[in-house]
């Protein structure tokens, strides 16, 4: 009796075969997930494609997409003795627009500083640490949001007034609209988010076949899922047709999550935001509406900061952008290492640079 490991290799071998099969010419591919990056460097999936098909990653993780104007605002925060800041652990290494300058430094200093594993987690903080403000670090993209928005509906329902969100929530459908409207843009097809898909369903990316005629997968996250995603996308391109496939059914509806939309939509509204590489985008971040204006950290201790993105020798923004490689980042292994990074796509565990640095992709 075969092993499932033998099993699995089988039908990976018997994948990368149908895709070497397939007359889709020379063909570049985007997956718009961290994890997806990750799994991909992870399982060596690059290295199994044939030469004409490549896989570049595109504005995927949210911390890397955040700009460093934000992570500036943000750290003002530190130098309130009686704020804690609350945030997810990737956060704390990604540094402002000074090399060094970012949460654990801050923390180490003295500022507090907690990791959380959600926005609900914080706000029990704020339960217990009445004397002092909380602050959550909402940071993500539709995936986080109903979880920051179900926090903030909570603080409101319990009036925990010492509660508050810095919301650099971003939504996926502009970024891709944006890429999609650069001139240089040169993409055949999209690995579209799993994670993001099960909140935003397989409506959530109609646009790119209805719009651009740009075919596009849901794709789930083991070697397999990738790999028949890319096969799927493919035999699109090679038939010279554009629709949306949902590989991961088993997670992701057609509608996608109406209970976690109408949580986003009841405490958020869209706002234009600035992303890292890629400047402002209308209607791309969540702020909080009117009625949750307590609750919003921006207007609580009035941090501001610029749509403009200061200069930089870091590379991330054309990373992000699908540009460059991590590897064609001058860079990447000698200025700028995972244990004291320049840029977060070397901090983030969904990192373009900290996939390519752990796993050796070439």
């Amino acid at each position: 009796m075969r092993s499932r490991s033998a099993e699995s290799a089988g039908a990976i071998r018997e994948l990368v075969e149908r895709i070497r099969e397939l007359d889709a010419g020379q063909v570049n591919l985007m997956e718009v997930c961290g994890s997806h990056t990750m799994a991909i460097a992870r399982a060596g999936i690059r290295q199994l494609l044939p030469e004409n098909v490549c896989l570049i990653s595109g504005p995927g993780c949210p911390v890397c997409v955040t700009p460093p104007q934000m992570i500036d605002a943000m750290l003002t925060l530190t130098e309130r003795k009686d704020v804690i800041i609350t945030t997810y652990g990737d956060m704390i290494k990604v540094p402002g627009s000074r090399r060094g300058d970012n949460l654990g430094a801050r923390r180490a200093a003295g500022a507090r500083v907690e990791i959380v594993y959600s926005p609900l987690d914080a706000l029990e903080l704020a339960e217990r640490e009445r004397n002092s403000e909380i602050v959550f670090l909402g940071v993500g993209f539709e995936t986080t949001a109903p979880g920051t928005a179900a926090a903030v509906k909570t603080a409101a329902e319990r009036g925990i007034g010492n509660f508050s969100v810095f919301s650099m929530l971003k939504t996926v459908e502009p970024a891709l609209r944006a890429l999609i409207a650069d001139p240089t843009f040169n993409i055949q097809g999209f690995l579209c988010p799993g994670h993001v898909a099960t909140i935003i369903g397989e409506k959530g990316f109609a646009f790119l076949p209805e719009e651009y005629h740009l075919p596009g997968v849901i794709s789930g996250f083991e070697p397999e899922d990738i790999l028949v995603s890319v096969y799927r996308l493919l035999r699109q391109i090679a038939g010279g047709r554009a629709e949306m496939e949902n590989e991961y059914t088993r997670a992701v509806a057609p509608e996608g999550n109406p209970l976690a939309l109408e949580m986003i939509r009841r405490v958020f509204e869209p706002r234009d935001d600035p992303w890292r590489g890629l400047g402002k985008i209308a209607e791309s971040g969540l702020g909080l509406r009117e009625e949750f204006a307590a609750f919003d950290a921006q207007r609580r201790y009035g941090l501001t900061y610029s749509m403009e993105e200061p200069p930089t020798a870091c590379r991330c923004g054309q990373i992000i952008q699908g540009r460059l490689s991590p590897r064609e980042c001058p860079l990447f292994g000698t200025a700028c290492l995972p244990e004291d990074p320049v840029g977060p796509c070397m901090v983030s565990g969904e990192g373009a640079c900290a996939a390519a640095y752990k796993y050796q992709e070439v």
